[in-house]
């Protein structure tokens, strides 16, 4: 099976940054989409940021100018640079790959890693 494990959340200063980690380790051969979502108290759950298997990139408008999402094939792993954090970016922030293509089963499948929360703060 397939196991993700993000890394990188924090308590970070108005202004800051933080880069996300989110490692996918199993027998996979593709991935369609990789996917930032976070999710703050009170709040439903907010797609941030994609990027597809061919390298196409789209963003949440709030975050826009400021994240960037990127991957590393050979890793299997999708990084979220956050820049300029304001208070609004808190939330518990969830890595999400969509289309795991395994080479055991060659059949795809979706998976979710644990969140990792980031606080922006004075």
């Amino acid at each position: 099976q397939v196991q993700l494990v993000e890394s990188g959340g924090g308590l970070v200063q108005p202004g800051g940054s933080l880069r996300l980690s989110c490692a996918a380790s199993g027998s996979i051969f593709s991935i369609r989409v990789m996917n930032w979502y976070r999710q703050a108290p009170g709040k439903q759950r907010e797609l941030v940021a994609s990027i597809t298997n061919g390298g196409s990139r789209n963003y949440a408008d709030s975050v826009k100018g400021r994240f960037t999402i990127s991957k590393d094939n050979v890793e299997n792993t999708v990084y979220l640079q956050m820049n300029s954090l304001k208070p609004e970016d808190t939330a518990v922030y969830y890595c999400n790959l969509d289309g795991v293509l395994l080479t055991t089963t060659w059949s795809e499948y979706d998976y979710w890693g644990q969140g990792t929360q980031v606080t922006v703060s004075s």
